[in-house]
């Protein structure tokens, strides 16, 4: 479980706990991503607006709803959309729902 804090240069503090299920090994990823995993939302819980810078960040959404950014433009997703947030942009999403976790696959490159 991790407790979002904001990240250097972060606009936006994350909101609650989060569980992030890493699925592969530093050396399963082989130097090419930083990370490849399950992320678990609780109810109204959320990943503050950030920046990537060196990398990539592309969110599948397995179950749930939520309110994505997409630097500074906000849109409602649900299971099985995918987001994509390119190197030099922010992203941030928010569980909406009272009731249901938000769980989505985070996969980070990068360049």
């Amino acid at each position: 479980m991790a407790f979002i804090e904001p990240a250097p240069g972060q606009a936006e503090k994350g909101i609650g706990t989060i569980t992030i299920v890493k699925l592969l090994t530093p050396a399963e990823l082989d130097g090419k991503c930083d990370m490849y995993a399950k992320v678990i939302v609780p109810p109204l819980c959320g990943i503050g607006v950030h920046q990537h810078v060196g990398n990539t960040e592309t969110y599948h959404i397995l179950s749930g709803h939520a309110l994505y950014n997409d630097n500074g433009k906000e849109v409602e997703i649900g299971a099985g959309m995918t987001t994509f947030c390119p190197d030099g942009e922010t992203h941030g999403i928010k569980n909406t729902s009272k009731t249901e976790d938000l769980v989505f696959m985070a996969l980070i490159i990068r360049k």
